[in-house]
């Protein structure tokens, strides 16, 4: 038996993110239209009506701009914490009672056959979390938007088998931009988005080589370049010893359009 995941897409613009077991079919945010999110899901031949749970990790409405018209189109419940609901109720619109359901930071949740651990990140938002997903002996790590990832942030998420990091920006990319320096700070605050040298340095000190997979995520449209993003992170792990074409598997998610179903 098998859990299998795909990054719907991951970007400023939206993000979404699919798993499935044998038992159950979630999503991790809903951040374009309904019909993009159906979209997404067609081109995997996956159907909406077959997903079980929506979870979100915060309020910004590239994370849950087609949760609530998905929960009412096919009575699928919502999981979130209370202070992200209280940050998306006006923008997702009303919830059937029996599907707004309300989870503690820090505490596993078991929904079928998946053990889920909501993981407090640091984002200007109100209550932000990360999602590790355990199924039998498999881990999933999904982990963007967020400005740091600190000590205990990597023991909660180290031993994952999939990994999808964000790498949102390269520094120099960023400071070069004609972003105004107000935003510039805001998305290299510890607040912000991990650049592309912190995912390198936080990959390095995690990755055993046991065949992981790696995704890097919310990659910048503006500030960044999926070769750039990718070269960086290689090099972090190829100065620990990794061999990234044999020992993991790194790859990039897209913007507007789904990865690959992985298996694991």
């Amino acid at each position: 038996m098998t859990i299998k995941f795909c990054s719907l897409s991951s970007g400023s613009s939206g993000n979404c993110h699919y798993m499935e077991t044998e038992n159950i079919r979630i999503l991790v945010d809903a951040g374009f239209s309904g019909r993009q999110v159906e979209n997404l899901l067609d081109s995997i031949d996956r159907c909406p009506s077959t997903i079980d749970a929506i979870f979100v990790t915060h309020e910004h409405l590239d994370h849950v701009k087609g949760v609530g018209v998905l929960s009412r189109r096919y009575d699928i419940p919502i999981y979130a914490n209370a202070n992200t609901w209280i940050g998306m109720e006006k923008t997702i619109g009303n919830i059937r009672e029996k599907n707004i359901q309300v989870f503690t930071s820090e505490n596993y949740l078991n929904i079928k056959d998946l053990d889920i651990y909501p993981l407090k990140i640091f984002h200007d938002a109100l209550e932000p979390v990360g999602y590790i997903v355990n199924y039998q002996d498999k881990k999933i790590s999904l982990i963007t938007d967020t400005g740091l990832v600190n000590n205990h942030m990597i023991e909660k998420i180290k031993d994952s088998n999939l990994y999808l990091l964000e790498s949102n920006h390269d520094r120099e990319m960023l400071r070069t931009s004609s972003y105004p320096w107000t935003l510039k700070q805001r998305i290299m605050g510890n607040k912000g988005h991990l650049s592309n040298d912190d995912a390198g340095r936080i990959l390095k000190k995690i990755i055993k080589a046991k065949g992981e997979i790696i995704l890097l995520g919310h990659l910048s449209r503006d500030n960044n370049l999926p070769d750039l993003a990718f070269k960086t992170v290689s090099d972090y792990l190829i100065d620990k010893g990794v061999q990234v074409f044999k020992d993991i598997h790194l790859g990039i998610s897209y913007r507007n359009r789904a990865t690959k179903v992985y298996s694991l």
